[in-house]
C-alpha cells in the first residue's frame, strides 16, 4: 500500500532534508542525465536508441529545462558488459557532473551499476533490467526498479498457464543474473499450485543455436517449456521449437519476459496465442494511443515496457527535482518516493520503499493475424493484475529499507 512509500522517511536516517523555501539549487547550472543501455548488441531493439528516444520525450514535457536550468541528455552503450557499464558510470559521475543515470537492458550491468551508485550517492532508475534482486536483497535508496521485473512476469504469465493445466515444467535458463532471477521468481509459483520444476539448462550469453537445449526440454516430457531469455535470443528460441514441432506436438512455451518488439519480429503467424505479461501495451486505452503514436513518430515502432518504463521513470525524476526544488540526490530520491507517478504509461502508481515502481501488470495473448487490424495491433489483454499482486510482498522482502514496513 502507500503507506509503506509514505513510512520511508521514517526508515532511512538519511535525512533527506528539503532545502529552505524558496530555493532552487541546481548543481553545476544543469540537470545531466545518462542513458546507459545497449546501443548495438542483442537488446538495442528494445533498449538503445528507442529508450534513449523516450527519454528525449520526457525531457520535452518540461521545454529542456527545470527550475530554469537546461536538461542534458548524455548516452552511452554498456554492450551488456558490466565492467564496461561501471567504468563509464563512474567517469559521467565524477568528471562530467552526471546527476541521475537511467539503465536500461541487461541485469547485470544493473546490478553493478546499483553497487556503484550507492557508493557514490547518485540517482538510478532501471527500466529494463529484470531482474527482482534490485528492490530485494541488492536494493538501494538511490535506486528504483521501473515497471516490470521477474516477479511481476512469474505472477503473471506463470499462474494463467499453471490454471490451464500446465502444471510440469522444463526452463531454458539464460547465463546470467536474469535467467537465475527469472528461475527463481517462478519456482515458488509453480509449487504453490501444485506444479512441478522437472529442471532447467543453461545457455550461453548471447546463443543463436538453441537446437540442444530445446530438445532436452522436450525430451524432459514437461507440459511447459519457460524461457528465461529474452531478446534475440527469445525470439530464435520461439522460432526453434515451432520448426522442431514442438509446440505442435502439445508441448506449451512459456516466453517469460517477452517485449512487443519480440512479438514484431516474430510474426503474428509465429507467435499468435502466446500467453505473456507486460506493464504497458500503446492500445491500453486513449491516453496511451494518444502518447504511443507521438513516440511513433520518432522511433518509428510503438512503445514497449521497457521505452514506456524509461519515459515514466525520467519524466518522475525530473518532477521530483521540481517539485523538491533541488538536484540533490538525498533529496530527490526523497521526493521520488513522496510524489504519486501519473503519466502516460503510469497512469496511477507509486514507489514502494524498496525502490519499486507500483504499477498494475497486464496479461496480455497474442492475436491471430486474422483479427489484427493494423501492423501493431498484436495483443488482446486478457486481464488487469494489480500493483499489490503482481510485485513481491514487502513480507518476503530481505532488502533493509523495508524493515517494519507494513504493505
Amino acid at each position: 500500500m502507500r503507506r509503506a512509500a509514505l513510512a520511508l522517511s521514517m526508515l532511512l536516517p538519511l535525512c533527506f532534508a528539503l532545502p529552505g523555501a524558496g530555493t532552487a539549487q541546481v548543481s553545476d547550472d544543469a540537470v545531466r542525465i545518462g542513458v546507459i543501455s545497449d546501443l548495438s548488441g542483442i537488446y538495442a531493439y528494445i533498449g538503445g536508441m528507442p529508450q534513449v528516444e523516450a527519454a528525449r520525450m520526457a525531457v520535452d514535457n518540461f521545454g529542456g529545462s527545470v527550475l530554469g536550468k537546461p536538461i542534458e541528455i548524455v548516452i552511452a552503450d554498456h554492450q551488456n558488459k558490466p565492467d564496461i557499464a561501471v567504468v563509464k558510470a563512474r567517469e559521467w559521475i565524477e568528471t562530467r557532473g552526471i546527476d541521475m543515470i537511467a539503465s536500461g537492458s541487461t541485469s547485470s550491468t544493473g546490478l553493478a551499476l546499483q553497487e556503484l551508485t550507492r557508493q557514490l550517492e547518485t540517482v538510478l532508475v532501471h527500466s529494463g533490467p529484470s531482474t527482482s534482486r534490485l528492490t530485494n536483497e541488492d536494493c538501494s535508496p538511490f535506486a528504483f526498479h521501473w515497471i516490470y521485473d521477474t516477479h511481476a512476469v512469474a505472477v503473471g504469465t506463470a499462474s494463467a498457464l499453471l490454471a490451464r493445466g500446465g502444471l510440469s515444467w522444463y526452463f531454458l535458463q539464460v547465463d546470467y543474473a536474469f535467467g537465475q532471477s527469472m528461475v527463481d521468481d517462478v519456482t515458488p509459483v509453480i509449487e504453490a499450485a501444485g506444479g512441478e520444476l522437472l529442471g532447467t539448462v543453461v545457455h550461453p550469453f548471447p546463443g543463436n543455436d538453441f537446437a540442444s537445449y530445446l530438445l532436452q526440454a522436450q525430451a524432459s516430457g514437461a507440459q511447459v517449456i519457460g524461457l528465461a531469455n529474452a531478446g534475440q535470443d527469445l525470439v530464435t528460441s520461439v522460432k526453434q521449437a515451432q520448426e522442431f514441432g514442438i509446440t505442435a506436438a502439445g508441448q506449451k512455451l512459456a516466453a517469460m519476459v517477452v517485449f512487443i518488439a519480440d512479438i514484431h519480429a516474430l510474426g503474428a503467424e509465429t507467435a499468435q496465442g502466446l500467453t505473456l505479461t507486460t506493464g504497458f501495451y500503446w492500445d491500453r486505452d486513449p491516453v496511451s494511443r494518444e502518447f504511443s503514436q507521438r513516440y511513433f513518430e520518432r522511433a518509428d515502432k510503438m512503445p514497449g515496457q521497457t521505452n514506456a518504463g524509461m519515459y515514466s521513470a525520467v519524466n518522475h525524476y525530473l518532477r521530483a527535482i521540481e517539485a523538491a526544488g533541488t538536484d540533490d540526490p538525498r533529496t530527490v530520491a526523497a521526493k521520488m518516493h513522496e510524489l504519486a507517478i501519473k503519466d502516460e504509461a503510469i497512469p496511477n502508481g507509486w514507489i514502494r520503499a524498496d525502490g519499486r515502481s507500483m504499477n498494475d501488470m497486464y496479461l496480455v495473448e497474442v492475436k491471430a493475424p486474422a483479427d489484427s487490424n493494423s501492423e501493431w495491433d498484436l495483443y488482446r489483454i486478457l486481464d488487469t493484475i494489480p500493483a499489490e499482486q503482481a510485485a513481491r510482498p514487502l513480507s518476503e522482502s530481505v532488502c533493509p529499507l523495508v524493515t517494519g514496513v507494513s504493505e
